[in-house]
Formats: C-alpha cells, sequence, structure tokens
C-alpha cells in the first residue's frame, strides 16, 4: 500500500493553523489560531492567510483525490506490480471498506480544507481598514473562500452522497459544517442541502469576484472559474438550460481559452504547463521538496503518478513500472489520428513489470508524465501544475447539457468543435457519442466516477489491453469486473473513524 500517514482528521478538530507562504512554493510556516483571538489584524495578515487558502485548495487536488475515482471504474488495469496500491477501490469488492484509506482520505482532506476556508470566512469579515483597495483585496478572498468552499463540498457530495434526483431531499450526503466548532458532532446533511449550500457558497464567489477577469492558466480563482464550478453544479443538479449557458460563458470568455488543436501544443499544454486550455492552473515549481505533501498530518502526492511510477538504473535507463495501464475499452475508444491518443498514450516508452522488459507489447498513459522543468534529475515524476479547470470539460458539460434539453443542433455544435480539434471525426450528437468523449477527453482528470453516478450508469468488464496479459493482475476479480448502476459502491463509505467519534454520523447502505 501506499505509505499514507495514518492521520485523523474529526469533524471541528484537528491543528487550528492557516499556512502562509509564497504561492510558487510550499508552506513553510503556519499562523496560528487561538479561540476568541482576532487572526486578521492587518493586511499582511490577510494576504498570508489568503495564500494559506490558496494551498489548501491545491492539496485537495490530484494524486489520491482524482486517480481513486479513475481507478475505481473501466478505464485501467491493475499491473502485476501495482502492490496492492487502490487495490480495494478497484476491486470494489469486500476489502473496500469505511476502513479504505482512498474513501478516508477524501473525507479528510476536503474538510482539513473547509475547517481553513471556515476559519478565514470567519475572521475576514471583521476586518476594518481605511483604505478603499485594502478593503476591496478583503472582499476579493473572500469570494476566494467561498468558491473554495463550495468545491470542497461539491467533491464530498459526489462521493458520500447519491446522485442528485428526485429522493435528494432525504437522501443523506455529508455534514454541512460553516463554522469552526472543536465540539460539534455534526449528522450528515441531505443531498440537496449541500447542493443548496453549493449554489449559495458561488453566489456569493460570483458577486465578490465579478470584477476578477477570466485568464488563461490563472493561479487564483476569476469569474471564469466561478462559472466552471458552476456548470458543474447545474449538470449534475440537471438544470441543463443553465449548465449550457454557464459553461458556454466560459468557452466564450474573453480570456480566449482555446483547444489544442495540433501536436504541438499538444505537448505545450500536456508536458510543459503551457498550453492555452487551462481555466485554473495552480502555483508549483522546482523550488518544492517534493511530490508528496503534508499539512497538518493531511497528506495528498499532489501527482497522478501510477500511470508511470518512472524510475532508472543501468540495467534500463530510465523506464516506467505503472501500478496501472489503460484498458483495452480505454485505448479503443480513441482512432490512432485523434491528438489525444498519439499525447496520452504510447508503446515506445521502456517498460519494466515484473522484471520483464514488456516495451511496445502494450499501450501506456503519459498524460501525467511529468513536466520535464520541474524535476532536477532529468527522471520523470508525474509532477506536473494542477489543472482544476479544463476547457474541454465546458464544452463536455455544454453539449450534454443541450443535448438533454432537447437542443440537439446545439449540442453537435459544441461536440464537434471539441472532436474537430483533437482531431477526432465529428459525429451526430447522441448520448453514446457525448459519453465517449467525456471518457476520451477528461481521462485521469478525476471525473469518471461522477460521470457513470450522474449518467445512472455502469459498466461490465474491465478486459486488458491485447499483448498485455503478462502484464496485468488476469483474474476475473481485475479484468472481468463489472459495476451495476445500483451498486452500492457509487456511494462511498462514511470513514470508520468519523462513525467511532461522531455517534450523529450514520452508514450508507452495504457497508
Amino acid at each position: 500500500m501506499k505509505n499514507y500517514n495514518k492521520y485523523l482528521l474529526i469533524l471541528g478538530v484537528g491543528a487550528i493553523t492557516l499556512t502562509s507562504c509564497h504561492m510558487e512554493e510550499l508552506p513553510k510556516t503556519s499562523i496560528s489560531y487561538v479561540d476568541g483571538k482576532d487572526m486578521i489584524t492587518n493586511i499582511d495578515d490577510l494576504i498570508r492567510l489568503e495564500n494559506g487558502l490558496h494551498q489548501s485548495y491545491r492539496v485537495t487536488h490530484y494524486g489520491q483525490i482524482s486517480e481513486a475515482d479513475e481507478l475505481m471504474c473501466d478505464g485501467f488495469n491493475a499491473t502485476v506490480d501495482y502492490g496492492n496500491n487502490f487495490g480495494s477501490i478497484h476491486r470494489t469488492d469486500n476489502s473496500f471498506s469505511s476502513s479504505d484509506y482512498d474513501t478516508r482520505d477524501m473525507w479528510a482532506i476536503n474538510y482539513w480544507a473547509i475547517k481553513n476556508y471556515n476559519l478565514f470566512i470567519e475572521h475576514v469579515a471583521k476586518f476594518e481598514s481605511s483604505d478603499a483597495t485594502e478593503r476591496n483585496y478583503a472582499e476579493v478572498a473572500d469570494g476566494e473562500a467561498h468558491f473554495y468552499r463550495a468545491a470542497s463540498y461539491l467533491q464530498l457530495v459526489r462521493h458520500f452522497g447519491k446522485a442528485y434526483g428526485s429522493s435528494s431531499s432525504s437522501d443523506l450526503a455529508v455534514p454541512l459544517v460553516l463554522k469552526y466548532d472543536q465540539q460539534e458532532k455534526p449528522a450528515r446533511a441531505t443531498v440537496a442541502a449541500v447542493y443548496a449550500q453549493i449554489k449559495s457558497d458561488l453566489d456569493i464567489a460570483a458577486t465578490k469576484l465579478a470584477g476578477v477577469k477570466g485568464s488563461i492558466g490563472s493561479k487564483t480563482p476569476t469569474i471564469d472559474a466561478v462559472n466552471a464550478l458552476l456548470a458543474r453544479y447545474y449538470i449534475d443538479t440537471k438544470d441543463y438550460a443553465n449548465a449550457a449557458a454557464t459553461a458556454k460563458k466560459v468557452i466564450n470568455s474573453a480570456a480566449g481559452y482555446t483547444l489544442a488543436s495540433s501536436l504541438e501544443a499538444m505537448d505545450a499544454e500536456y508536458s510543459n504547463d503551457q498550453g492555452t486550455e487551462p481555466i485554473m492552473q495552480l502555483a508549483g515549481s522546482l523550488a518544492e521538496s517534493g511530490a508528496t505533501e503534508v499539512f497538518d498530518n493531511v497528506e495528498n502526492d499532489l501527482v497522478n503518478d501510477v500511470y508511470t511510477m518512472t524510475t532508472s538504473d543501468k540495467k534500463y535507463g530510465i523506464y516506467i513500472r505503472p501500478y496501472y495501464i489503460p484498458s483495452k475499452k480505454l485505448v479503443e475508444s480513441y482512432e490512432a489520428n485523434d491528438l489525444r491518443f498519439q499525447v496520452w498514450f504510447t508503446n515506445a516508452i521502456t517498460c519494466v513489470l515484473g522484471g520483464a522488459n514488456l516495451t511496445g507489447q502494450f499501450y501506456n498513459f503519459v498524460k501525467y508524465l511529468g513536466n520535464p522543468s520541474l524535476t532536477s534529475t532529468g527522471v520523470p515524476n508525474a509532477r506536473q501544475l494542477i489543472k482544476p479547470f479544463m476547457i474541454g470539460e465546458m464544452y463536455l458539460i455544454a453539449a450534454e447539457a443541450d443535448f438533454r434539453a432537447g437542443n440537439t443542433n446545439d449540442a453537435k455544435t459544441t461536440l464537434n468543435a471539441l472532436q474537430a480539434a483533437r482531431g477526432a471525426s465529428q459525429t451526430e450528437a447522441t448520448e453514446e457519442a457525448i459519453e465517449n468523449e467525456w471518457f476520451k477527453e477528461t481521462v485521469g482528470e478525476g471525473l469518471r466516477m461522477n460521470c457513470f453516478k450522474r449518467w445512472g450508469k455502469g459498466f461490465s468488464g474491465r478486459a486488458a489491453q491485447d499483448g498485455a496479459a503478462q502484464a496485468v493482475q488476469s483474474s476475473a476479480a481485475f479484468v472481468g469486473k463489472s459495476l451495476a448502476a445500483d451498486a452500492v459502491y457509487w456511494q462511498w463509505p462514511v470513514p470508520a473513524y468519523e462513525l467511532k467519534v461522531n455517534e450523529n454520523l450514520v452508514q450508507n447502505p452495504g457497508y
């Protein structure tokens, strides 16, 4: 198993700090919170704590936060060297329980971040200044905190609640914690209540960030980022008119987000972090201490490395030893000329599994191989600048929403624009075509699980690529895995320790 810290994060319990740092580096100091004391007494406090917000948000992305969602589904096969990393969630068998690390981490990391957002929101409201520029700065920072809190609650409700629907006013999701209280033991709120809070936070963010124009690869929230998160909210809640309209606002933004439509542009985007697709692209630098980062004992790798696990030795030079390789379904979903296939998949890189050189026998997934400028050794380390929102997703939300609303001509126009940019054949806007495009465009981004839940669908089988028999775990529990649309596993278990310390929590059915 991955060497995760055995941290315990109880709702309302934990070290109460917001990290302060330069945006490009990891935090080295913290400003501690003492109950009853103001955390923000001047603009310098405000700026330092705002930087802490940005770091709190960054730690809720990539690593196990996105990998678990992908590996639970149908796009990847565990290799012979996977070492049981994400094993229980990949198999979704009896070992996938309330003690599972990956579900626990999704809960703990987001609630740790929410604690920081809540403290900031509470204390920035008390900030006073005679300087109009400082007051405006505080308003924008408050909008950022509300945006970040909405993002964490959307992650949580997507994983621990059922998909939004007719029973959402009674289906349980996660506790709504909007103010720090060390003694509170909150019960789980309903799916409808959590989505309502997400919308409330985004409405505040939209007002306070209205003047923060979008820009390609912004390190911090902009009005375009707010609209991107709103588009996710609307597609989840089946408000298709607003989902399409909001996604198109981002597509048509004056920022000029552009889909990569050549091999050179794809390489710039996905190898060097210098593309035109990110609505946000978070800070990072070579100076950072490494891939795995820990904040208040909350750990996340911040890298999607399970697909490569690159290393180097005298025998092979630089080679990959992946824990997971693409499934037959994923590889065969692309046409040969699709730019995504050409850039994100390769059978040319040296691949060693089970002690054997298997180079050329199957395709590996190298979308997250690593930015060469973020390694000092010359060995790719899967480190890339985190991209929470990409413009391709907005095309998909707009196409799906228009299709669901019956606007098939508009859906086809949007879908074809994405397909044409990627060098793929243009299709009619059918349910199957749109869902396949989601699979091809967002692979590895941690959205696959939510797509299945939103569509009310499961998957049947996870066959390995031709030529990969020697490379993968070949039992039926792996390559034959199916997951029905009504399987309990689409709703993750409440972590065991949370149940132990909070008697007001109840477990999801089936665990």
